[in-house]
């Protein structure tokens, strides 16, 4: 069964704590879809009214603040030795290249990498606990893990709940024209959002290996 037509069959409180709890677990550090689950749920606030959007939003952003906060301190309190035991628990996300990648984001970003980390899903699952094991201040983990939570988990639900009402009404008037419409412009942007993530890696390799040799030059 499609996750938006399972949504349709639970009631609106679980849906709010199902959100809150799903995109918690994400950002403290388990794998979990909890995009996939907070755009779908904000789709069928656009289609039902028993849910509120305004509710949504809110345990969706409180779910990645607090979710976040306990991952920095459980990444703080357990180091690199936590990053080793996740790495075999959860190869395909927490293995030794993508710990490299996420780690090189944070030395050159810092904080920023904790902001705008929540709209990657990679480093959205990364972000606590990695900004714990490097000890960023937790004053500066703070202000970018609230901001962060509330631009991406807030914004998330807005943008997907208006595009579900305007989209409705859309498919109402011109039913195909819409649907290959909208088509088309989720197609345009996820060629764009790829691009844009194949040079941000890109230059994220590239970092070290221009770092080598001002290193030898030192070393001389």
């Amino acid at each position: 069964m499609h996750i938006q037509e399972w949504l349709e069959t639970v009631p609106a409180v679980s849906i709010y704590i199902l959100v809150g709890l799903v995109i918690g677990l994400e950002s403290l550090g388990i794998p979990l879809p909890g995009e996939i689950i907070l755009v779908s749920s904000a789709l069928l606030a656009s289609q039902h009214g028993d849910i509120n959007p305004v509710i949504l939003g809110v345990c969706a952003t409180a779910g990645a603040i607090i979710g976040d906060s306990i991952g920095y301190a459980i990444g703080r309190r357990g180091g690199r030795p936590l990053l080793a035991r996740l790495g075999k628990k959860f190869p395909k996300h927490f293995g030794e290249q993508n710990i490299a990648m996420a780690e090189r984001s944070f030395q050159k970003w810092g904080m920023w990498a904790v902001f705008f980390g929540r709209f990657v899903a990679l480093l959205r699952i990364f972000a606590g606990p990695l900004a714990g094991v490097l000890q960023m201040p937790y004053w500066k983990f703070l202000i970018a893990n609230v901001f962060g939570g509330i631009l991406w988990a807030g914004g998330t639900t807005a943008v997907i709940y208006y595009v579900g009402v305007v989209a409705e009404a859309w498919l109402k008037r011109f039913s195909w024209l819409g649907l290959v419409l909208a088509v088309l412009i989720g197609l345009t942007s996820m060629l764009v959002l790829k691009n844009r993530a194949k040079k941000a890696a890109a230059e994220a390799a590239a970092t070290p290996a221009e770092a080598a040799p001002a290193a030898a030059v030192t070393s001389d």
